[in-house]
């Protein structure tokens, strides 16, 4: 089975993903900020943006907190730093950082999706269905969040299937079933989701 999406590409889809919709940028006060200082912003996480990609977490991480420092609600911001804590194997952190988001910005579908990623590798299959089938809901047209839906469905029919197996010995079916599945899990999927 293909592994789940990386942090990398969903990244990249959040963060354009929300400039493109014109999320609005609000000022530590609450008040929208002014077109200057809307580019500016815009600038400044797109270099924080490159620092993740670039793998340059102590920088990316310093350049996110000054920026919410100033806008502590802004969602790509935030995201970016969950990537960051995700990416550095602070996976308690980033959790906790895609479950704030997902209580200030619920209509988001990014941040349910990595939320599954980091539950997946932990062998937590249900709450990374439950965590994919709100994503699929908020984003019915997002491939990523369907593929990695189908991986998560795929890990759970495997676990069942074997369970079968195990408790009817002479169940012909059960075992025949659990190795397609397992033919299309390949070894690591299941610990790298799609985010």
């Amino acid at each position: 089975m293909p592994m789940l999406n990386s942090f990398r590409a969903l990244l990249v889809s959040l963060t354009f993903a929300l400039a493109a919709a014109g999320a609005p940028v609000f000022a530590q006060d609450g008040g929208e900020l002014t077109e200057e200082a809307r580019q500016r912003y815009a600038k400044e996480l797109k270099a924080a943006s490159g620092l993740v990609k670039d793998k340059q977490y102590a920088q990316a991480m310093a350049s996110l907190d000054a920026l919410l420092a100033q806008r502590p609600r802004e969602p790509q911001a935030r995201f970016l730093k969950g990537v960051v804590e995700a990416d550095e194997g602070k996976r308690e952190a980033a959790m906790a950082t895609f479950r704030a988001l997902i209580e200030d910005y619920p209509e988001l579908p990014e941040p349910y999706n990595n939320l599954a990623v980091l539950h997946a590798q932990k062998g937590e299959y249900e709450s990374a269905r439950l965590a994919l089938e709100t994503a699929v809901r908020t984003a019915p047209d997002w491939a990523v969040a369907h593929e990695n839906l189908g991986d998560i469905y795929a890990r759970l029919a495997a676990a069942e299937y074997d369970r079968a197996r195990k408790l009817d010995r002479d169940n012909k079916s059960a075992p025949a079933k659990l190795a397609a599945v397992r033919e299309l899990l390949t070894p690591g999927d299941a610990a790298k989701p799609k985010p």
